[in-house]
């Protein structure tokens, strides 16, 4: 059966890819973009089933303003893909307190504030999926992205307590945590902070990290029949990899923290008193 799918940050990367993927095979979409003069190709290609809104994630008003136009369009809202946001580059000590409000409000606050606007219409229709764009970087992390990191760690706690909260009322959430895709994510999309010649050698390491690695860099397009069996699945995992490199890192990461807290038990069970 189709669905009417609410996407954010639709302009291009995966909120592009997926929109016109789902599109074509005849589901409804209501996509977001601060301009959308760039999906009115889409829009004159598939008419009434596509509805293009020009949003500011990080206004509350606009975003609930936009999920309701979209539900009263199409008449219900069956899922919703938090796609919006972008990466933030730069060690701790670097980043500007601007970076840092900048980075929240899009890629956390953003997310809440379509999530809160979606919920009401949700329950009132008994069912619904929520899916949450985070990142293999908001399960481990990585110099220089320590301040994008946070935001996707941010969005993983809010959406395991979401996914617990919503169960009853019919409404499923799911994490997707991408490794590095072959998309602009790194590019014009990210923003860059001052540098600091101190860590250049520490950020340079990143690139020892097999995840980023280029020949490790996910292919886009194969996102596609990924993203349309999660939508369709009538039991979605609460959490979904997308690319080969995430688990074998993640893997890693959760060992190495795993060995640290036993060999520290005994002194965390001391704290008890």
């Amino acid at each position: 059966m189709a669905k009417t799918l609410f996407i954010t940050g639709a302009s291009r990367g995966f909120g592009r890819l997926w929109a016109e993927a789902f599109l074509q095979r005849g589901d409804q979409v209501a996509a977001t973009s601060r301009n959308v003069a760039g999906l009115q190709d889409l829009a004159d290609t598939y008419g009434a089933t596509f509805l293009p809104l020009a949003l500011d994630i990080t206004n509350r008003a606009q975003c609930i303003a936009a999920v309701q136009q979209a539900n009263d369009h199409f008449g219900s809202l069956d899922v919703v893909i938090n796609n919006a946001g972008y990466g933030l580059i730069g060690a701790v000590e670097e980043v500007s307190e601007q970076d840092v409000h900048d980075v929240i409000n899009a890629n956390l606050l953003g997310t809440l504030w379509v999530t809160q606007a979606a919920l009401p219409i949700m329950r009132a229709q008994g069912h619904g999926h929520i899916i949450q764009l985070s990142s293999v970087l908001g399960v481990t992390s990585a110099p220089a992205m320590g301040l994008y990191s946070a935001t996707k760690f941010a969005v993983e706690g809010l959406s395991e307590a979401l996914s617990q909260e919503v169960e009853s009322f019919g409404i499923r959430v799911t994490l997707v945590e991408p490794n590095v895709f072959k998309t602009d994510f790194g590019g014009s999309s990210a923003v860059q902070s001052q540098t600091i010649a101190a860590y250049d050698q520490v950020k340079a390491s990143l690139w020892g990290i097999p995840a980023f690695d280029p020949a490790n860099y996910g292919s886009p397009e194969a996102t596609v029949p990924v993203i349309q069996q999660l939508i369709d699945s009538d039991n979605p995992p609460r959490r979904l990899f997308m690319g080969r490199a995430a688990y074998p890192w993640v893997e890693q990461a959760y060992t190495e923290r795993l060995t640290s807290w036993q060999e520290w038990q005994s002194v965390a069970v001391a704290a008890h008193g």
